[in-house]
């Protein structure tokens, strides 16, 4: 299970690491974190996914730089702010159109935008803005969400799984869309278990109002590593009925897990764009039962 990191994977991760250290300190410096990334590959169980090397490339950036591990901190605490001032009228919208749950998974989809550590912190809240304002044109698979339809309207337990800090914002409102369509389900979201990147955490979810209950994962990967979930976090994943799950990290570790996955995200790297045959930021609703 999960997408194991391949060479172009690997070199994009030491490349865009390594651009970093050498803003931080001397080649010198970076020469010697260069080493230790690679101990870091060599030493990693065979098959693991890019998000697995997450937690232990920021304390490599903060044992050797002093790097904050939270140095995202003020990326997140703009992007809650920017999506809460914005929920009135997404709201508005969600509702006005013919289909509110359509409407609200499209602007939870460019939500997924709000990535400082894919996009190597070229995000703008203008871009965003212009994306917010197309996002009834987006174009989804037509039959995966006649599926996610169905699965929704059985009711039982619905797990969604979070991916980005002010994108929850985004997910508070196709939960609530999700919610008062198909009021059967029983709604739970699941956070990163600590700092890790932008991610959302327990925080980011109470910023932006999260009304379900909230658990986290367990764990400082970004994305849902089957092996590393807290006992609470195993529990509602195997036990839900359907799970929505944000973000290319959960695509990443999750994907060939065989539960009833709903994959919802923004294109943003090129080994998506060659995996799924669409160029960058490409919205896609993948089934992992598909």
């Amino acid at each position: 299970m999960s997408i194991g990191i391949d060479t172009r994977c690997l070199l994009c991760h030491m490349e865009r690491n390594l651009e970093l250290a050498r803003t931080l300190g001397t080649e010198e410096e970076a020469m010697a974190f260069a080493r230790d990334l690679m101990k870091m590959y060599l030493d990693a169980p065979e098959g693991v996914s890019s998000p697995w090397f997450g937690p232990q490339t920021a304390a490599l950036l903060h044992d050797r730089y002093g790097l904050p591990i939270d140095r995202y901190r003020q990326e997140k605490l703009d992007s809650n702010a920017f999506v809460l001032a914005r929920l009135p009228l997404i709201r508005e919208k969600v509702a006005a159109a013919p289909d509110p749950v359509l409407a609200a998974l499209q602007f939870s989809i460019l939500g997924n935008y709000l990535d400082f550590s894919a996009l190597r912190g070229n995000v703008s809240f203008e871009k965003l803005e212009e994306m917010l304002s197309g996002a009834r044109d987006m174009v989804l698979d037509e039959e995966t969400y006649r599926a996610l339809r169905a699965d929704l309207k059985k009711g039982g337990r619905l797990l969604y799984l979070t991916d980005n800090a002010g994108e929850i914002g985004f997910d508070r409102v196709l939960a609530e869309t999700i919610q008062d369509f198909f009021p059967d389900l029983e709604i739970t979201f699941c956070v990163r278990g600590g700092i890790t990147q932008n991610d959302a955490t327990r925080e980011d979810a109470a910023a932006v109002g999260i009304p379900f209950p909230v658990i986290d994962n367990g764990n400082l990967v970004a994305g849902t590593q089957l092996d590393l979930l807290s006992p609470e976090a195993k529990e509602a994943l195997y036990g839900a009925d359907v799970i929505m799950a944000k973000g290319m990290a959960n695509v990443e570790t999750m994907l060939g897990c065989g539960l009833n996955v709903y994959y919802a995200f923004l294109v943003k790297c090129p080994r998506f764009e060659r995996r799924f045959s669409v160029p960058l930021f490409t919205p896609l609703l993948v089934r992992e039962r598909s």
